[in-house]
């Protein structure tokens, strides 16, 4: 971009409804002089000729004339701004300044609204490369409008949302992951959106893809042991799924380095979608189904041996049954049988002597 070409807001010019008035009382009686002229009353004839002269009929219709075909030009210098609106301006290709505020303006009539991303709508995932553009009309998910001359040139100053669709991208470990991601951003500075880059709004989607690509690529999707995520050599137990709020930050401030220069502001980033490609899901969740059975069987040993302790403890203080270290073993692998069991145990009454 051109370091000559920076924003600059136009104020004080918020007179578009006097000159509007203005030229609309001047434009009327040049009709009414028209209409009198033409039709050549005694009494305006007379009154005219008396006051300019003689031929001053046919001077004041011509005049009627020409001032009645160019007389419609300064509307074209009327300009309505609503709130949260930018119009930019640009004249003989020469930027003259902003529109921000808003307000009903008159500038000057040669100047002309600039916007390249006028006829790019940013709406849900994907419209931009889905977009087909034949013979001035815009087709769009099988809907089609006019675009082109009739379209606003208006820059939107609101925070809007941008949801690409969903991206597949290769983790930390390599498997592959689909991840959308939603956009919150505003356009900050009209003239870098305008002339620092061809489209905004395309150049947003652009970054906004390759920023979640950069970012996804650093994190597996679940928690990994010994894996650095942080970049600081130390390993973390940072994850796709568990530290959505983490990589939805991240991936903020990596489209942010991106579309600084391009007058734009990334509010927030939100990711809306996360799962495992169609081609990997069943066996990552086959995969997880014995990660939770091998850490369920885990937690139950730990509490059977526990209860194994405490009953011996317990036999130990009642001074019940004294247990040679034969008998013990005997005890713990009968209690160990009955509380790790998947079924119920099938109790064995025992008549005679252990021996």
């Amino acid at each position: 971009m051109n370091e000559n070409v920076k924003e600059k807001v136009i104020t004080g010019h918020k007179n578009g409804m006097a000159v509007m008035i203005t030229v609309t009382v001047l434009y009327l009686l040049a009709i009414v002089v028209l209409v009198f002229s033409a039709m050549g009353l005694d009494g305006a004839s007379v009154y005219i000729t008396a006051a300019l002269g003689e031929g001053a009929n046919l001077l004041i219709f011509i005049i009627s004339i020409i001032y009645i075909s160019i007389g419609w030009f300064p509307y074209l210098g009327l300009k309505v701004i609503k709130p949260g609106e930018a119009l930019v301006l640009t004249l003989f290709g020469k930027y003259v300044g902003t529109l921000k505020e808003d307000g009903f303006y008159f500038v000057n009539p040669f100047c002309t609204a600039f916007n390249p991303a006028a006829d790019t709508k940013l709406g849900q995932s994907g419209d931009i490369a889905d977009n087909k553009k034949i013979a001035g009309i815009t087709i769009n998910s099988g809907e089609m409008q006019l675009t082109g001359a009739g379209s606003s040139k208006k820059i939107s100053l609101k925070v809007m949302t941008l949801s690409n669709s969903r991206q597949k991208v290769n983790d930390l470990l390599g498997n592959p992951v689909e991840v959308a991601v939603a956009v919150m951003w505003k356009v900050t500075d009209t003239a870098k959106a305008v002339f620092a880059v061809d489209n905004f709004k395309e150049y947003l989607s652009l970054q906004s893809d390759t920023a979640v690509r950069n970012v996804v690529k650093l994190y597996p999707y679940d928690i990994t042991e010994n894996v650095d995520t942080t970049g600081d050599g130390l390993a973390d137990d940072g994850s796709l799924r568990g530290s959505t709020e983490l990589v939805a930050r991240r991936i903020r401030d990596e489209i942010q380095v991106k579309v600084a220069d391009a007058g734009i502001e990334i509010v927030d980033a939100r990711i809306t979608y996360l799962a495992y490609a169609p081609e990997i899901a069943a066996a990552m969740l086959q995969r997880q189904q014995a990660a939770a059975v091998v850490d369920a069987r885990k937690l139950i040993v730990d509490g059977a041996v526990g209860m194994v302790e405490l009953a011996l403890e317990r036999l130990n203080e009642k001074e019940l049954v004294e247990l040679d270290e034969e008998r013990k073993a005997a005890m713990v692998s009968n209690l160990l049988v009955v509380l790790c069991g998947n079924h119920d145990a099938q109790p064995v009454v025992n008549s005679g002597s252990l021996y």
